[in-house]
């Protein structure tokens, strides 16, 4: 018995496919049909009006099939549209569609019933005979909004859906004499024009805006989604179903009106149906029940819009959301919701304007549907594996949908549009304040997944590898002094900013066990946090391996973050360091070297590259490879706004008799743009012997804040660690090794 009443209470009233359908096709052949589309074809002629609808539906027709796709994925519960939108965007941001959402559901309670007082209007003047005043529309609209909000407020939604099939009834026999009709007399079909229009017409936006929410009643419907008995299927049949049937009646009703009526009296008589059907009044009475049917439908959908925010805990004011959450019954009914939504009706329905509520409406449906495509966009973008519909739109649909809306909304009134964005953004950062997580993370996280996923395999299928005017440092460092110095981490920051990747990874010696993989996973969000501090673009991790050769084994033989393998290991070690990490340095060095990478060694000190202005590099004869590498890395540092006030300097150390020669190399290396430098910035110098070298590097660089010495294999493998403990009195000094000469062009 308590499965039984549980079951219940979790599918509402426990609705089929129809009532989604009736519900939506309602209230798209709802208020506007009757009163605003005989002004359409009399402003924008023919022509104008069917662009109406076909522009109309490429708005909703993407928005019907994204959300048939989202509400196929998951269970959907009370709340409809807006439950889609928050269990997809986030709560926050879902918070701020939904709050928009639902002024649009509440807004049309009151537009709809504004529209239903005009029924009333052929009455006017028995009203003036009787009561010796004018007819005021609100006479009507303001005692039937209290009536319609009295009877859903104590009898709930079984009634409002049972009113429905009566109201679908009677709409549909005014349609039907309305087709069977002739046209006003005196008027030809034949004197009919494509673009015959009143003389001074109205601008198309304008008239698309004002018409436009006669097609936003196809997701009526999905605000029943927590009383529907099996919303997966309900949902989509419902909507599509009304979505296509309201499209095609509505060009029929066009043509109708184009060939029954000249564009002065469609202009100017807003019951000029009933001029054409066969039976005048049935238009009044139809036009009666559809507005009264869209407002049930409004009314029953918009409090359970509400009621959802309230659950969700949307409305940050006090304990509004637990007071608004509530419901009575099994069924759960949203009352204090719907008192909510009928105070915000009736004072819509005050201002007794029917064009500049339909407008106010345009743009809050607008920001919804094009949320909704956007999200079933950004999921088949995602391709997460949680995403499941059983039913799939394509993803250049929903694309076409959400841009055709943002643009729709500012070509309707580019101030609305403006305004409706901005009271989006205060919401939202209204109801984000105090929390912290990140609503659009996850999906985003998935788009991004698959991007560069995409752009991997691309960059795989290449056939050569990225030489000569295509190189770029793609790094690889593997080191476990991560915690203890700054510099290196800095380095490959610079390295990585602009032209370069980088990819650190933290070594932790020892075998890979479940106490080594926690270890790993702690150590990832310090790194994470060191990275965000630094605001470095270098992607960290962590290599657990039992030793740091094994470590390099692995990490050199994997892709780098750019998806090409990396074309650049890098090392390090302080001038305070022992003299066994310079030989682990050493040793990792001609380990490496077997890879043909290019090798870097920083030796850093305690000034941190200083003030960072000057940057020295050093040719020697044993440079023809480095050269051009070490030139091309220091201004790749200097492409950094830490180096922003720096100059580079290079020094040409040289036998005397290979200085002229060298220099004329230089010089046409310069003027053929293959030596990013001009001439008159390297400084040549003649030197005879290893020590007068020294010697000279010690005078001229020893307060350069950085300075780049290239280095080769062979002498490495014969001097050991004593390469990289040259020129002492250096502070922050890169050793380059390159494996090739680097053609800069």
């Amino acid at each position: 018995m308590n499965q039984q009443a549980d079951a219940k209470t979790s599918r509402g009233h426990g609705f089929g496919t129809l009532p989604v359908f009736l519900t939506g096709i309602s209230t798209i052949l709802g208020a506007i049909m009757f009163l605003r589309f005989g002004y359409a074809v009399g402003n924008v002629g023919l022509l104008g009006a069917l662009g109406i609808i076909v522009l109309g539906h490429m708005v909703t027709i993407p928005t019907a099939l994204a959300l048939a796709e989202i509400a196929t994925n998951r269970k959907v519960e009370g709340g409809g549209e807006y439950f889609i939108i928050s269990r997809s965007f986030g709560r926050m941001i879902g918070g701020v569609i939904g709050i928009s959402l639902y002024s649009s559901q509440a807004i049309s309670v009151a537009f709809y019933m504004i529209a239903f007082a005009e029924a009333f209007r052929p009455l006017s003047p028995a009203f003036e005979s009787l009561f010796g005043f004018g007819f005021d529309p609100r006479i009507v609209s303001l005692p039937g909004t209290l009536g319609l909000l009295a009877l859903v407020f104590f009898r709930g939604a079984d009634v409002g859906v049972k009113a429905l099939y009566v109201v679908a009834a009677t709409l549909a026999a005014s349609l039907l004499l309305f087709f069977l009709g002739q046209p006003v007399e005196g008027f030809s079909p034949d004197t009919v024009g494509l673009t015959s229009t009143v003389s001074d017409p109205d601008a198309f936006f304008f008239v698309f805006a004002i018409c436009f929410p006669a097609f936003t009643g196809m997701t009526a419907g999905v605000g029943l989604s927590g009383d529907l008995a099996n919303p997966r299927t309900s949902i989509p049949r419902g909507t599509l179903g009304a979505t296509l049937a309201g499209m095609v009646m509505y060009l029929f009703i066009v043509a109708k009106l184009a060939f029954s009526a000249p564009p002065e009296l469609l202009d100017g008589d807003q019951l000029v149906m009933s001029q054409i059907a066969l039976w005048g009044p049935i238009i009044p009475i139809g036009l009666a029940c559809a507005t009264l049917s869209s407002a049930i439908g409004s009314v029953l959908v918009a409090p359970r819009t509400l009621q959802a925010l309230g659950e969700d805990g949307a409305i940050r004011v006090g304990n509004a959301s637990r007071w608004l959450a509530a419901g009575v019954g099994e069924v759960n009914e949203p009352r204090n919701s719907t008192l909510v939504t009928g105070a915000l009706a009736l004072i819509i329905v005050a201002l007794g304007n029917v064009d500049f509520v339909a407008r106010l409406i345009s743009m809050f449906f607008m920001v919804t549907y094009g949320s909704l495509c956007a999200i079933s966009f950004l999921e088949h973008f995602a391709a997460r594996p949680s995403y499941r519909p059983s039913f799939r739109s394509r993803w250049y649909v929903s694309l076409f949908g959400a841009v055709i809306c943002l643009l729709m909304m500012f070509q309707m009134d580019p101030v609305y549009a403006v305004g409706a964005l901005a009271l989006m953004t205060a919401l939202y950062w209204f109801i984000s304040r105090g929390r912290g997580e990140d609503d659009l993370a996850s999906m985003f996280e998935g788009v991004m997944t698959q991007a560069t996923r995409y752009l991997q395999i691309r960059l795989q299928r290449r056939k050569r590898q990225l030489t000569g005017a295509e190189w770029r440092p793609s790094v690889i460092m593997v080191d476990e002094r991560t915690f203890d110095r700054r510099s290196p981490l800095t380095f490959m920051k610079w390295l990585c900013h602009r032209y370069g990747f980088g990819t650190y990874l933290h070594f932790i010696k020892g075998h890979l066990t479940e106490e080594s993989s926690l270890e790993s996973r702690q150590m990832q969000s310090r790194l994470a946090r060191l990275a965000r501090k630094q605001r470095s673009s270098v992607f960290m991790d962590t290599i657990v391996s039992p030793s740091m050769t094994s470590a390099l084994a692995q990490s050199l033989q994997v892709p780098g973050v750019s998806g090409l393998h990396n074309n650049t290991i890098m090392f390090e070690f302080s001038r305070h360091d022992g003299p066994e990490i310079v030989q682990e340095v050493t040793d990792s060095c001609l380990f490496a070297s077997s890879t043909n990478k290019t090798i870097l060694v920083l030796r850093h000190g305690d000034l941190h590259f200083g003030e960072r202005r000057s940057i020295h590099i050093w040719l020697t004869w044993n440079d023809t490879e480095n050269a051009n590498l070490m030139i091309l890395l220091s201004y790749i540092v200097l492409g950094h706004s830490d180096w922003a006030n720096a100059e580079i300097r290079v020094f040409a150390a040289l036998p005397a008799s290979q200085v002229a020669e060298q220099r004329e190399v230089f010089r046409k290396l310069a003027a053929e743009h293959r030596l990013p430098i001009s001439e008159k910035n390297i400084r040549f110098l003649s030197v005879d012997n290893q020590a007068a070298f020294r010697k000279l590097v010690a005078r001229l660089s020893a307060e350069a804040d950085l300075a780049v010495v290239g280095f080769d294999l062979e002498g490495l493998r014969e001097r050991g660690e004593e390469v990289f403990n040259n020129h002492p009195s250096l502070t922050d000094v890169l050793f380059v090794h390159s494996p090739h000469e680097i053609d800069i062009e």
